[in-house]
């Protein structure tokens, strides 16, 4: 994998390929956690929804969208950072905005992949079609009883969860890669375990900071626009973003806005340091240490 030169950042097929490895890698360690983090959200409580039971449920889906969405975002991360500048001059002079949205595009194209995985994941996690239902399972129903777009339900709300997230995660994560090279490095590049763990603070940050934002994602993608048994469909009103929130905070309390919290923030914290460092490690496998640091010094 060639690299077009230093300071243009890692090349187009670095970052399709370590975007895969990271996401996939991530994905399927910490998917247990992520199961439970999900029941504990679901309207129907933690061991309705199947408790410490088939925590690995739902886990197909995982392999279907984990690496391309993650290839897609860090294509197109990498691409609006390089870029971005070049076209508005005074984000050169702030890093911290070009990151926040080179990120938030990055999240955009990724979340066209990632949500319909997400719906079909959820469902299995939390037996939204029985207890025995695998990925597969969920993917047929959901498309028998609400079609192509019951695989995008939610994706709005997605959004509204995922590009918050990112404009935490990524300029943290970037900030603290700086900080530590200048203060604690004498100008060094951060390695791939260094990195891991700036990954972990900004992703453990983030994840705490937009845990209602999670909570309400959830609680639609979980919701059956149509039921097998025909019951009515929830009104728009509830559907929606803020609908649902209010619903959340009258019938539940504000608390039940962070449900979940806990393990969100634990699997996002390991995630992060996972995610980050084996991104850091394959796009900058075999690169002159050189090229990588004036990557990082232009960034």
């Amino acid at each position: 994998m060639a690299d077009s030169g230093p300071s243009s950042g890692p090349s187009f097929q670095r970052a399709l390929v370590a975007g895969a490895a990271s996401g996939l890698a991530v994905d399927l360690m910490f998917f247990p956690l992520d199961t439970v983090k999900t029941r504990i959200q679901s309207s129907a409580g933690f061991w309705a929804s199947g408790g410490f039971r088939g925590v690995y449920r739902g886990v197909g889906s995982v392999g279907a969208g984990s690496a391309p969405g993650a290839a897609a975002f860090f294509v197109t991360y990498e691409a609006l950072k390089r870029h971005l500048p070049e076209t508005l001059p005074e984000l050169k002079e702030s890093p911290g905005l070009n990151h926040m949205l080179s990120a938030s595009g990055g999240e955009f194209v990724a979340c066209l992949i990632r949500v319909p995985t997400e719906v079909v994941k959820s469902r299995a996690q939390t037996g939204a079609y029985g207890a025995s239902a695998s990925s597969l399972d969920a993917a047929l129903k959901t498309l028998r009883y609400e079609g192509l777009r019951g695989f995008y339900r939610g994706f709005g709300i997605t959004i509204a969860r995922e590009i918050p997230f990112t404009s935490i995660q990524f300029p943290l994560y970037e900030y603290l890669k700086r900080q530590l090279s200048a203060r604690y490095l004498d100008g060094r590049r951060p390695n791939s375990a260094e990195a891991a763990v700036c990954g972990s603070i900004a992703g453990g940050t983030a994840a705490a900071l937009t845990t209602p934002l999670d909570v309400v994602k959830t609680r639609v993608m979980l919701e059956a626009r149509s039921t097998p048994g025909g019951g009515p469909a929830p009104s728009p009103s509830v559907l929606s973003f803020p609908g649902r929130l209010l619903t959340i905070l009258r019938n539940e309390g504000p608390s039940a806005l962070f449900s979940g919290w806990v393990p969100r923030t634990l699997h996002i914290a390991a995630g992060g340091a996972v995610f980050l460092g084996i991104y850091d490690f394959a796009v900058n496998f075999g690169r002159p240490d050189t090229a990588a640091a004036a990557e990082d010094a232009a960034a």
